[in-house]
């Protein structure tokens, strides 16, 4: 398995068809205006270009994955948890086996239709796809806040898997698909992070519905957690339809020079152009029939087990014995630690171009805080464990997913295929450990 990402020496092509779905034929001199500049030219654009990107893709869909973490998605059980703090079990006449049902059968829809999605990502245009995805997942979470049985809630939530399944793998891909394997680290950690800040606020939101809108209009604090959280994301989704970029030559809002210089450095950074021009099978099949696709998967499956506390950590935080405000608000801390912890891991998997190790490393520091988690029943201790397990098991996370689609880079559909299939192949323990923390 490949384990540093090696520059790649600039191929002698004249012209590409580079991330442009739908097309058949190549067209010419289209990447003329980049390959004529001058390296002192070609690097002055080349920033020039990453930084409209950083502003307008990546700002984007880390605002969106905020949303999303909001929206009880990615693991989805932030507010879901928050909720069941808040009193959803009580309300709903659930038993704590029928709210790990709920729990599970998100990641039953989401495991279904990542891979799929992907697929179809790869040959649409990614600034209508996203955010129409998003405006329905919006409207099905507000849609939680009125529902009055179990049975309501296992629906909404399987649908809710399946519609969200389209974001994150998704959002990956994209950002594989405008920039370089030592950018991509990252870049895909600042996109987590989004969760990571989602669940700190999804806590802190939690916490001012519970305080100032427990029984305002006759609704329980819980469903306006879903109400208020649902409405946003659509309103965001109708902002992203204009931000969203869709592939280096398809993008209406570059330049010509800029479109060439975007698809020439993927070039060059890869050693090879797209095979656009071959079907989606030829690449879907490339994908699963590559061994490093399986290891990647199990890997990602052991570290989505140990993420598995972020599912109820509210829940989690709760048995230290505070009241339900201060243990939303204690939820707060540990993500924000995560935050950190995973965009430096990713800056420096990307600076010394090493995935293994920052791979390792984090997960190591969970087991420290399962362990102590297990052996004390200290408050103060008890707390630090639940930071450790949480910054542990969250500074991994990107860097697998960077380090799939770093090694497995062309042709586009094996890379779309493979980042979906490792995210849900690690989700599938999302659906058993559901049951992990029973009341």
């Amino acid at each position: 398995m490949q384990n540093k990402t090696e520059s790649a020496a600039k191929p002698s092509v004249e012209y590409a068809d580079v991330e442009d779905p739908g097309k058949k034929e190549l067209q010419t001199n289209r990447l003329a205006p980049a390959q004529i500049m001058s390296p002192e030219e070609f690097s002055a654009a080349e920033k020039r270009l990453k930084r409209k990107l950083d502003i307008r893709l990546l700002v984007c869909v880390w605002v969106i994955f905020v949303m999303n973490y909001l929206d009880r998605m990615y693991v989805l059980q932030n507010n879901i948890s928050a909720a069941k703090v808040a009193g959803i079990e009580e309300s709903l006449h659930m038993d704590s086996t029928q709210y790990a049902t709920a729990v599970a059968l998100l990641f039953a829809g989401y495991v279904l239709m990542q891979l799929p999605s992907n697929i179809f990502l790869a040959h649409l245009r990614p600034s209508v796809y996203i955010p129409t995805v998003m405006v329905i997942w919006g409207a099905l979470s507000a849609l939680v806040g009125a529902t009055h049985n179990a049975g309501g809630l296992y629906a909404l939530r399987f649908f809710l898997g399946f519609v969200e399944a389209a974001f994150y793998p998704g959002a990956l891909f994209l950002i594989s698909s405008w920039y370089k394997r030592s950018e991509m680290g990252v870049r895909s950690a600042f996109l987590f992070s989004g969760s990571q800040l989602g669940s700190a606020f999804s806590g802190l939101i939690g916490a001012g519905i519970t305080g100032g809108l427990d029984g305002s209009r006759g609704l329980e604090s819980w469903r306006w957690i879903f109400i208020i959280e649902g409405s946003a994301t659509v309103f965001i989704a109708l902002l992203a339809f204009f931000v969203l970029p869709n592939y280096p030559s398809n993008t209406p809002w570059l330049n010509p020079e800029e479109r060439a210089v975007a698809e020439w450095r993927l070039i060059s950074d890869a050693g090879q152009v797209d095979e656009d021009d071959e079907r989606w099978s030829y690449g879907f099949k490339m994908a699963f029939k590559d061994w490093r696709l399986y290891v990647f998967a199990l890997i990602f499956l052991c570290i989505q087990v140990a993420s598995a506390t972020s599912n109820f950590f509210p829940a989690v935080v709760k048995t230290l014995g505070f009241s339900t405000v201060n243990t939303l608000l204690l939820t707060v801390p540990p993500y924000m630690l995560g935050l950190v912890v995973s965009i430096a891991n990713n800056w420096s998997a990307d600076k010394f171009q090493n995935s293994s190790f920052h791979a390792i490393w984090p997960m190591v520091v969970a087991i420290v805080g399962f362990v102590v988690a297990a052996a004390t029943f200290n408050i103060g201790a008890r707390y630090f464990a639940m930071v450790l397990m949480v910054a542990g098991g969250h500074g991994a996370n990107a860097v697998v997913l960077a380090w799939t689609q770093k090694t497995m880079l062309r042709p586009r559909i094996k890379r779309a295929s493979a980042v979906a299939f490792v995210n849900a192949f690690g989700n599938i323990s999302q659906i058993f450990s559901s049951y992990f923390y029973p009341d």
